[in-house]
């Protein structure tokens, strides 16, 4: 009796045990957010735990039901699941696998593990289903923020080079083209200063949907950065051949873009175009290439289409390499100056000289302004070019007005950089006083193009300058913007006729009407007029004949370099 009765108590004991192990499981299971099936192969039991409810709208009694599940799926996913639902047929052991649900925005993963006896059949098998979605939620958005531009949805640039690259391989084994554009649009930076960034990123957007638009198996776009997009053709023939495509987008601009505000903003867009492989089979040096003619397209005038060809590269390399000297030889100020003398048509005597700015490069190569400074102007090294000018200026007329005693005019050009730089003017003032110097034979010569920036500020600083004595010359007229209205308004003492109408002068009669026309019109404003490359004699003596003050050219004088620009005052003596 005795034996019985500890039997019956280590049963009771070992039930509590195991109904506490359940329990444990049990509660592990609801607690994780998963849920469970369970079926026991031999006894044809099959429940359901965890959180079963919350994922099925159904209960599974037996393995009939089953199928139930894939009901809930999205077709693409029916088969895979059901393999997976009995895994058993297999002979495998475990398995997962992901699948979406027929709303298409919920996403579970099934997971199987099946257990076998020694004979090799199934005994039991449990499969568990987790909610998934949050993670992949986040997964896409990392995809999209690595693959994707958040402003417009088009490709990053990342990206892009990746499916560029795809493209060119593809093209090699083909012996096929691919055209890259790359897109920019003009003038954008007025449109962010004027209208704010919000407007400007609307901008953006909407130009980079409708970019868009081009995408397909063929057709790949990208927003590099801020306003620039880049687009790839692959084999650009018929409908998206690059001329049909710059139709299409020239036709939308001409549209304007309406924005949330109701304002219509109209832009233009300059494109450059190179071609694997005739560019370039490096995929990175077919984007640069592209750039390039970009930037062509841009210097060439805006708003216009323009193709990659090896010449322009060889531009492109040799700025590249003359930016990089110009770089040191500011650093090392490796420039001089040379001095154009200026004279009294009436006389022959001395008006003044124009300083005039020469760099030799280390290889005592002479490399001409009309090459570095507009270099230097688009990098910004033309503001301690242009300073270095001015003091070395006054230093040389000082030098030359103690040894000579001879009244002139030092003329010293002015860069739209350096007049918008706010110690513009008290700059020179302060030079003027250091020297002590006569500032009314100072005088800056200032281009149209430098008016156009900011009439309204340009005037102002040219008025005090003006004002403490300094002289104001008006530099290549009639080449630029002339408007006859704003000389009236602008503190000038002298203009000077460009080069291009005393060339013609004798042998064009328009150009003979409007040289005539200048000069008649300086006179009667009371300014002074300078005719610059007057090369002949009979060039001077027209000049002289119409009235034109002041000549400036070979035919009296070159531009020399400082050690000679004794003689020339010891001519004059």
């Amino acid at each position: 009796m005795d034996e019985l009765r500890y039997q019956i108590d280590l049963l009771k004991a070992m039930n509590q045990k195991i109904s506490g192990r359940e329990k444990m499981f049990r509660l592990a299971c609801d607690t994780s957010n998963n849920a469970f099936f369970y079926y026991d192969f031999e006894s044809n039991e099959l429940v359901t735990f965890g959180n079963w409810d919350k994922f099925f709208p159904f209960s599974l009694n037996e393995v009939k039901d089953i199928p139930m599940i894939l009901d809930t799926l999205d077709d693409e996913y029916i088969l895979p699941v059901r393999e997976l639902l009995f895994l058993e047929k297999s002979g495998s052991t475990q398995c997962s696998q992901e699948s979406c649900l027929k709303d298409g925005r919920t996403w579970y993963e099934f997971e199987t593990r099946v257990n076998y006896g020694e004979n090799g059949r199934p005994v039991d098998k449990i499969i568990c289903i987790r909610n998934i979605t949050k993670f992949k939620t986040q997964n896409e958005e990392l995809r999209y923020m690595a693959y994707y531009d958040s402003l417009t949805g088009l490709y990053n640039r990342n990206y892009f080079v990746k499916l560029l690259t795809d493209f060119v391989r593809q093209a090699e084994k083909e012996k096929d083209i691919v055209s890259v554009l790359f897109i920019n649009l003009d003038d954008f930076r007025k449109i962010n200063d004027s209208m704010g960034m919000v407007i400007g990123d609307e901008v953006v957007q909407q130009y980079g949907q409708f970019l868009g638009s081009f995408s397909g198996r063929n057709v790949i776009v990208c927003r590099m950065n801020s306003d620039v997009y880049c687009m790839a053709v692959y084999d650009p023939r018929g409908n998206r051949s690059v001329e049909v495509i710059y139709q299409e987008i020239q036709d939308r601009i001409s549209q304007g873009f309406v924005l949330s505000n109701g304002t219509k903003v109209h832009v233009t867009v300059s494109v450059g175009v190179a071609e694997y492989p005739e560019a370039s089979a490096s995929v990175l040096e077919l984007i640069n290439c592209a750039e390039i003619v970009m930037f062509k397209a841009k210097a060439a005038g805006k708003a216009q289409l323009q193709y990659f060809n090896a010449p322009m590269l060889q531009d492109f390399l040799q700025t590249v390499a003359i930016e990089n000297k110009l770089k040191q030889a500011v650093f090392n100020k490796n420039f001089i100056l040379y001095f154009q003398p200026q004279y009294f048509t009436d006389s022959k005597k001395l008006r003044g000289m124009e300083a005039l700015i020469r760099w030799k490069d280390e290889n005592n190569k002479m490399i001409s302004p009309t090459v570095f400074i507009p270099i230097a102007e688009k990098n910004g090294a033309i503001i301690p070019i242009g300073n270095w000018v001015i003091e070395e200026s006054i230093r040389c007329y000082l030098e030359w007005k103690r040894k000579y005693d001879q009244d002139f005019i030092i003329s010293i050009n002015i860069s739209s950089l350096q007049c918008r730089k706010d110690d513009f003017v008290p700059h020179i003032l302060d030079l003027i006083r250091q020297y002590e110097i006569n500032a009314s034979e100072i005088e800056i010569e200032i281009t149209e193009s430098i008016l156009i920036e900011d009439f309204t500020e340009v005037k102002d600083k040219l008025v005090t300058l003006r004002e403490n004595g300094v002289r104001i010359s008006l530099d290549d007229f009639g080449t630029g913007f002339s408007s006859v209205s704003y000389l009236n308004e602008l503190p000038i003492d002298t203009l000077k006729i460009d080069k291009s109408f005393v060339d013609k002068v004798l042998a064009d009669e328009s150009t003979k009407i409007i040289t005539e026309s200048i000069v008649n019109m300086v006179n009667k404003l009371g300014y002074e007029s300078i005719a610059e490359g007057v090369e002949t004699e009979d060039q001077y003596v027209y000049m002289k004949n119409i009235g034109c003050d002041v000549v400036q050219g070979y035919l009296l004088g070159k531009p020399i370099p400082v050690e000679e620009v004794d003689q020339v005052f010891i001519k004059m003596l």
